[in-house]
């Protein structure tokens, strides 16, 4: 029974996600709770290879917008990509990414 509560309370935080956090935001939490679900290997890449319009799919966005994202993240450092590998060099930028929005959120 706890398992589908878990369940409930991670679709909820992810609708609730997909609502309010801005398209940067849910990019990065969606970059890390791939790395949780898939892991990282050599040397921090996630343990799943996808497509930029998967990756929309997953954070509620358009390819477009994720390939500026992904870009924009990419100049900053945070991540790096080749192909359709994803390496996050800087987990706490990425974090942080999405914690400046729930700051948000709460305040609303």
């Amino acid at each position: 029974m706890m398992f589908f509560a878990s369940e409930l309370q991670e679709a909820e935080k992810k609708m609730r996600n997909m609502a309010h956090m801005p398209v940067k935001g849910r990019i990065a939490q969606a970059l890390i709770s791939l790395q949780q679900q898939f892991g990282t290997k050599d040397g921090g890449i996630i343990g799943i290879e996808l497509s930029r319009h998967d990756l929309a799919s997953f954070a509620g966005s358009t390819y477009e917008t994720v390939f500026r994202v992904i870009n924009e993240l990419v100049k900053e450092g945070i991540v790096s990509v080749n192909g359709k590998k994803i390496l996050v060099i800087n987990h706490d930028a990425l974090t942080m990414l999405t914690l400046d929005t729930n700051l948000q959120l709460q305040k609303i």
